[in-house]
């Protein structure tokens, strides 16, 4: 007779196999193996690591082009710190740039032609961070125009319908439960990516009064909106009073749950980051604030302590960087990035696809180069530091996820998955 438990079922039918028992000594040496693996994964990283540029390691040579330029305008260092006095003295006219920046006589003429159709500028404080004799600097690349933006591409003015998607005032509404406010068209830097490049005009001009209150009395009406992102231009340009008021009275409806603020004011002026402007947005929690950094060259002591101030005031902050090519579609790069952000404590939040915009060609990348970053993202830094990639659907349609699948097939008792390793592995799937 077999023997059988309490139930009735052979006990042979239940047994399981019997783990191989490990000495603690034959433990350690395959953690030991298995830590040497990990080592040599990041080797790579560790060894091109020292050749990119970072904000904080470059304090000197910012402080010694900050002189130059202080001299330029007759300044003083309590200028210098007056976001006010950024904005008013921003370098605009090629004139003027080659005070700061070695530019051939070639050079000069394409600025020229390219600000024929095109207006730029740059904060006094944003040119500072240029390498003023490399071209390849990810700030010029940013900040200066190139004749490249003249050349016809296929590119649209307004790839996102912003124009079709306008139900009132200056909103932009693209979901069931959240909409835009364009408040400015001003910013501290116009950067040669801009999506709403058509909008930045001739000159700097902020929204009218009655413009906004239509807006926000649109909000009023439609109570399914529960989420509200002011942006421009950048809302950070406007006097803090003034951007108390539209906060105020978004904070008064009931149904608006979140107020978000669009801004790279924090890094191309990060003067303006005050304890009043942070002690004024403290009242009208919860209240986000996204940003825009692209390159760690960008994360500078005085954007470190911009964020700091935000922070203590309660502010989350999240980064929306652009995969643009030639400054940072390389995976080393956008990690570190992503890893100075974090100690920055800002949340690397999205990475966007650079969008299809008339005279941006020249930044545009493969879709391949934005997976090939994911994939060294995952598994190679920790997961607070892995953004999402996005693509913006044409037409207004909408923020489209993409990433590496990890997913290989699916059955109905398992699903087959990909490790970061590029292990294979079916795994169960309980119904």
């Amino acid at each position: 007779m077999k023997n059988s438990n309490s139930n009735g079922t052979h006990n042979s039918e239940n047994k399981q196999p019997e783990k191989e028992i490990i000495s603690p000594d034959k433990k350690r040496e395959l953690s030991l193996e298995r830590a040497w693996e990990l080592k040599k994964r990041i080797e790579n990283y560790r060894q091109q690591l020292p050749e990119i540029k970072k904000g904080r390691e470059m304090k000197k040579t910012f402080a010694e082009r900050r002189e130059k330029i202080l001299r330029h305008f007759a300044a003083t260092l309590e200028d210098w710190n007056s976001w006010k006095w950024q904005i008013k003295n921003r370098i605009s006219t090629v004139e003027e740039l080659k005070n700061f920046v070695e530019l051939s006589s070639e050079e000069l003429q394409e600025i020229k032609a390219v600000e024929e159709k095109y207006r730029w500028s740059i904060s006094p404080y944003f040119l500072s961070l240029i390498n003023p004799k490399d071209k390849s600097c990810p700030i010029r690349k940013q900040s200066i125009p190139q004749v490249r933006e003249l050349e016809a591409n296929g590119g649209e003015p307004d790839p996102m319908n912003e124009e079709l998607t306008n139900p009132a005032g200056v909103i932009t509404r693209r979901y069931p439960d959240r909409l835009i406010i364009k408040l400015t068209n001003i910013c501290g830097m116009f950067c040669r990516h801009c999506q709403r490049r058509r909008e930045i005009g001739e000159v700097d001009q902020h929204v009218d009064s009655q413009i906004i209150e239509e807006s926000i009395q649109y909000i009023r009406d439609n109570e399914e909106i529960r989420d509200v992102l002011l942006t421009g231009g950048d809302p950070l340009t406007l006097e803090t009073g003034s951007l108390e008021e539209v906060i105020r009275k978004l904070r008064s409806i009931p149904h608006v749950e979140i107020i978000r603020i669009g801004s790279r004011m924090p890094v191309t002026v990060p003067q303006r980051v005050t304890e009043n402007l942070c002690d004024m947005l403290a009242e009208y929690h919860p209240i986000y604030l996204n940003t825009q950094v692209n390159h760690p060259k960008e994360l500078t002591e005085e954007v470190f302590a911009a964020c700091k101030l935000l922070s203590r005031a309660g502010i989350p902050l999240g980064n929306q960087a652009v995969l643009l090519r030639g400054i940072n579609n390389d995976p080393h790069v956008m990690k570190c990035l992503n890893q100075e952000l974090l100690q920055a404590r800002i949340k690397p939040y999205y990475i966007f696809h650079a969008k299809q915009v008339i005279g941006t060609s020249h930044f545009q990348t493969s879709v391949d180069d934005g997976i090939e970053i994911m994939e060294k993202l995952r598994g190679y830094t920790s997961g607070m530091a892995i953004p999402q990639y996005i693509i913006n659907a044409p037409g207004g349609l909408g923020k489209t996820p993409v990433s590496p699948e990890y997913v290989i097939s699916r059955g109905r008792d398992h699903v087959t998955i990909r490790t970061w390793e590029n292990k294979v592995i079916n795994y169960p799937n309980h119904r």
